[in-house]
């Protein structure tokens, strides 16, 4: 294991000794391509290296072990202990680390979020969310960019769909595709009761010409006016775009900006994550028929969260985690929720692997 965690690092110092060489900026690509590679690889070369250091630390104890000064043995012997155990808990992690990883999880992500059950409820829990994971993006220094925006009559959305742009977006938010639901007491309810009303959230790895490659030949491209919330016209040019995958039947629609050629490439940007998105569903299906007693699939039709204003209460069923924070939540401190539910989901599939 150890011989080729040691050529891991090799490759490693190679990316950073190539990354830093001036005519690499005249290639862009390129330069893309061996950052993301460096990525990839910095968690298991940094857990190597420290346990290295580890392992010096530990041989110069042992030494100072037998030394004829007693206070010293025992302050070596004790440092023994807790260096031996940190050992042991580096080579754990190493040894997951070096199970391959999702090649799409240092992607960016396409993010589309749509209300489900619950009328006007439901449009703006919708928004509520949208605005839940822009704040968590944005505290993390990730971009975002609305690729298409249909606004409800009373506040909410009846759909945004989006680019979160960063390093490893995709690892960090896949396990929030799903159903989510919300409990609490709208502002038109007169009674104080409590309405339950659900939005559905997809999370679709970001897909280049290398990933997805489409043929305009299987393209039709519809052309029409965009209109706002009512049919109320937004602009008098034909600037809309449905963008049609004829093999697929995948439809996709943008009228946000003025310009025919932008609401078109966004489309596409949108059709190539989809694409991509079906063609994982398709491996998963069939992972999925030769597993017994899998859990947390993050499939978009089974129900995942549910957000209790009520009780400030946000429970992920997948893993049975529950935190009584929703309202550091839903303003976007999402770390702890993430972490709770990817630490489970993620050894689930470790166990899968092995």
């Amino acid at each position: 294991m150890f011989e080729r965690i040691s050529e891991i690092e090799a490759r490693y110092q190679e990316l950073e000794d190539k990354l830093g060489q001036p005519e690499l900026a005249r290639d862009p690509g390129k330069l893309r391509e061996l950052t993301q590679e460096l990525a990839g690889l910095r968690e298991l070369v940094t857990a190597y290296r420290t346990w290295k250091q580890v392992g010096t630390a530990i041989a110069e104890n042992e030494e100072l072990a037998g030394d004829a000064d007693p206070e010293i043995r025992e302050m070596a012997k004790a440092e023994l202990v807790a260096m031996s155990a940190r050992r042991d808990e580096l080579e754990a992690e190493l040894k997951k680390l070096l199970i391959p990883r999702d090649p799409l999880d240092q992607k960016s992500v396409v993010m589309e979020i749509r209300p489900g059950t619950g009328g006007e409820e439901a449009a703006l829990f919708a928004g509520d969310l949208f605005r839940m994971y822009t704040r968590y993006a944005q505290a993390r220094g990730w971009g975002v960019e609305v690729l298409s925006l249909s606004e409800g009559d009373g506040g909410g959305i009846r759909e945004v769909i989006a680019s979160i742009s960063g390093n490893a977006v995709y690892g960090r938010l896949k396990y929030e595709s799903g159903v989510h639901r919300v409990q609490r007491v709208p502002t038109t309810e007169s009674q104080g009761r409590i309405h339950t009303s659900t939005a559905t959230v997809a999370v679709l790895p970001e897909a280049d010409t290398a990933d997805v490659q489409i043929d305009e030949k299987d393209l039709r491209i519809d052309r029409f006016r965009a209109g706002g919330p009512g049919g109320q016209s937004v602009n008098t040019t034909d600037s809309a775009i449905r963008v049609t995958h004829i093999p697929s039947g995948l439809v996709v629609q943008c009228q946000d900006e003025k310009s025919q050629h932008k609401n078109k490439a966004k489309a596409i940007k949108v059709l190539r994550a989809r694409l991509l998105d079906l063609e994982q569903q398709r491996i998963n299906s069939e992972r999925a028929a030769a597993r017994k007693g899998q859990i947390g699939t993050g499939d978009r039709a089974e129900r995942i969260r549910t957000y209790n204003f009520p009780q400030n209460r946000v429970s992920d069923h997948r893993v049975n985690l529950t935190l009584h924070q929703l309202d550091r939540v839903i303003e976007g401190d999402l770390d702890e929720l993430i972490e709770g539910v990817s630490t489970v989901l993620e050894a689930d599939e470790l166990r899968e692997q092995m």
